[in-house]
């Protein structure tokens, strides 16, 4: 029994009957592992993917999947860490279980279509749309937080378009600063006997099915509006109203926040986006580019240039390039150069960078010596096949390529630079007893000189 062929049958079946994002994002990276005592075992993902599929996709899967076997399977879901384990876990239990665009506040350009996903943000879009599909059911409170121009606004527009379009749930997107000025003007009508201020306000934030509040963090300068705030989470959340927040830290790391605010925010789910690896970089670099009616000049090398020095913020790398292509048409329209580029953006980075990402020369190089694709080194997965050349990756990376540990942590999925130190260490005290490995982490250092 072929377990892929089974396996692919099923996908173009399933493919047929769901949205193309939600087959991209839940059926996309699945596979068949093993049929056993009519257990279809599958591999996936995250645990996000265990809960998903077995709470809102079971029942279309195992109608699918007895069409093509022609028998009823039961469907166990199981991550790379349970299969190298041995392990099964629980699904992952977090938190509790027509509306106008225009009057919710949303920008309709914010799609998890046009979202583009890498390995620093794929775990944030995929809890993104599982919300959307399931408001109120999946993950309640979710909490997004990272750095500012990473991407957090327009998932939660994303979330917010999503369900308009797939519901007639009332949908209501703000900021938290906005929120705080229509506190201060409701309590200021208030003190003039205005009722219907109050009113007004709470039919805003109480009378809706989502609520999504941008830039939490700001709400920590206001005592008074936090008590509202307070307020106005407790009769949403016990309606199993969906509540999402973002911000530019975690919930513990906001000062000044009150501390049953801080509880009720680690109720859900938080999910962090870090900046974005080159090799993403460069995806959001080509799809802004395809937008302009100049992109079939521009040099790979001076993508490279610019994508190599836009290092944690996506606005940043979108401006680059808008600042080159004004820069070239107000110089009569000049070909894009790399020289150009750098002249365009001398005052927009702060330093020059080498044009080619060293890193990512390096990645490649250490998957082509260990027959890795470029997903599993970058991956959580924690087998010797992967981890030993992942810390040969980052050790060539940091003694060779002299990187800081930071942004080596960020082009290997986010690792934090304790993680990224140790495994440096733990190398260079290999390479003293091992004159082989030596000689072969020499061998892709001078590959790549």
């Amino acid at each position: 029994m072929d377990l892929n062929n089974i396996w692919n049958s099923f996908l173009e079946r399933i493919k047929s009957q769901i949205s193309d994002i939600a087959y991209e994002t839940w059926f996309s990276e699945t596979k068949l592992i093993n049929l056993n005592n009519n257990i279809a075992t599958v591999l996936v993902p995250y645990h996000i993917h265990k809960k998903n599929l077995s709470e809102n996709y079971n029942d279309i899967i195992e109608e699918v999947f007895t069409e093509i076997t022609g028998s009823n399977f039961k469907f166990n879901y199981v991550i790379e860490e349970e299969v190298e384990n041995n392990l099964t876990t629980e699904n992952e239990i977090i938190g509790v279980p027509s509306n106008e665009v225009n009057e919710s506040n949303l920008d309709p350009r914010y799609t998890f279509e046009n979202f583009m996903i890498g390995p620093s943000n794929k775990f944030a879009a995929t809890s993104a749309l599982a919300v959307a599909e399931q408001p109120g059911k999946m993950y309640n409170p979710l909490f997004i937080y990272g750095s500012s121009g990473l991407g957090k606004t327009h998932l939660m527009h994303s979330i917010g378009n999503y369900i308009v379009k797939n519901s007639n749930k009332k949908v209501l997107y703000i900021t938290c600063d906005d929120f705080v000025s229509d506190f201060i003007y409701m309590c200021k009508e208030n003190n003039a006997n205005n009722m219907d201020a109050v009113k007004k306000f709470k039919n805003k934030y109480r009378d809706i099915d989502v609520l999504m509040i941008d830039d939490i963090h700001n709400l920590a300068t206001t005592v008074n509006a936090q008590q509202e705030f307070f307020n106005t989470f407790n009769e949403l959340y016990n309606k199993e109203k969906q509540i999402i927040i973002s911000s530019d830290r975690s919930p513990d790391d906001i000062k000044k926040l009150e501390e049953r605010l801080k509880t009720r925010f680690n109720w859900g789910l938080q999910v962090n986006i870090l900046p974005p690896d080159f090799k993403l970089r460069m995806s959001i670099l080509n799809k802004k580019i395809e937008n302009n009616e100049l992109s079939g000049v521009v040099p790979e090398e001076v993508k490279e240039y610019i994508a190599g020095n836009s290092v944690g913020d996506v606005r940043k790398l979108e401006g680059a390039i808008t600042r080159v292509f004004a820069y070239a048409t107000m110089m009569n329209g000049s070909d894009i150069t790399l020289d150009l580029a750098i002249e365009a953006l001398k005052d927009h980075f702060a330093k020059t960078y080498v044009s080619k990402n060293k890193m990512d020369q390096v990645i490649q190089i250490v998957c082509d010596q260990y027959n890795l694709t470029q997903e599993e080194l970058l991956s959580k997965k924690r087998s010797n096949e992967i981890v030993i050349p992942r810390m040969i990756a980052m050790y060539i990376c940091r003694v060779y390529l002299d990187e800081n540990l930071t942004k080596i942590g960020i082009e290997f999925g986010g690792k934090n630079h304790t993680t990224v130190m140790n495994a440096v260490d733990k190398i260079k005290k290999e390479i003293l007893k091992d004159d082989a490995l030596n000689n072969e982490i020499q061998k892709m250092i001078n590959e790549i000189r």
